[in-house]
């Protein structure tokens, strides 16, 4: 199965990402460490890091491995190709929209994020708010990181997974 988290910066996809895949044992596939390598290597990022996101997915989708991505995923086009691995592959898939609802909580954890050691300069608030994010009008889990916790978060996709298998639909 192949789970894509999305979500604007600071609403919890990652913590929420490494705690799913750590229990599932599989892959994380974080967009923002492989666009950071892109400019450590001192290219132009674009598209690039969703494309080698993509083929990275589609790799251990082919081993058998389920695959936790995480990734913004702003936009209709990068929501397809996702779908589009999974399709390729044979695999499920679970959309989940992580959103933190409360703006004061939401602002307090992207202004205290600190550099990884990735060198991943965190985003700002302001950039947040600007960030470009297409509504989602897919069938998905959306998870509210302001009331749940990331271990419950990680429950409700675990519960989402199981759905997804037997063709339910999963959303809110």
């Amino acid at each position: 199965m192949l789970i894509v988290l999305s979500g604007l910066p600071g609403t919890g996809k990652t913590t929420i990402a490494r705690l799913l895949a750590r229990r599932l044992r599989a892959p994380h596939i974080r967009i923002d460490t492989i666009e950071q390598g892109i400019r450590n290597a001192g290219e132009a990022v674009g598209i690039a890091g969703y494309l080698v996101g993509y083929g990275m997915a589609g790799d251990h989708l082919a081993l058998g491995f389920d695959v936790v991505a995480d990734s913004v995923n702003p936009l209709p086009k990068t929501r397809v190709a996702w779908q589009a691995v999974a399709q390729r592959n044979g695999a499920a898939l679970l959309n989940v929209e992580i959103i933190c609802s409360d703006p004061v909580e939401h602002r307090r954890r992207v202004e205290g994020r600190v550099r990884d050691d990735t060198g991943l300069i965190p985003p700002t608030w302001a950039g947040v708010l600007m960030h470009d994010y297409e509504a989602r009008l897919d069938h998905r889990l959306v998870l509210d990181t302001s009331m749940l916790s990331p271990v419950d978060a990680v429950s409700r996709i675990i519960d989402g997974m199981a759905a997804a298998l037997d063709g339910s639909i999963v959303e809110g």
